[in-house]
């Protein structure tokens, strides 16, 4: 479900299908989030210290 691990959610003992989907709703999707910091976050300089070793 939405790109997490198998059994993520559906695995957890006692919560049903619509308790799950509950769940998940309130989440973001990894690969959405990771995207996201990938295009807002600006690029890390490097450290000129470490670029001259």
């Amino acid at each position: 479900m939405q790109g997490l691990d198998a059994g993520w959610v559906t695995a957890t003992p006692g919560l049903g299908r619509p308790a799950q989907l509950t769940a998940l709703g309130n989440g973001v999707v990894p690969q959405q989030a990771a995207q996201a910091v990938r295009l807002l976050a600006p690029p890390f300089p490097r450290c000129p210290r470490c670029a001259a070793a």
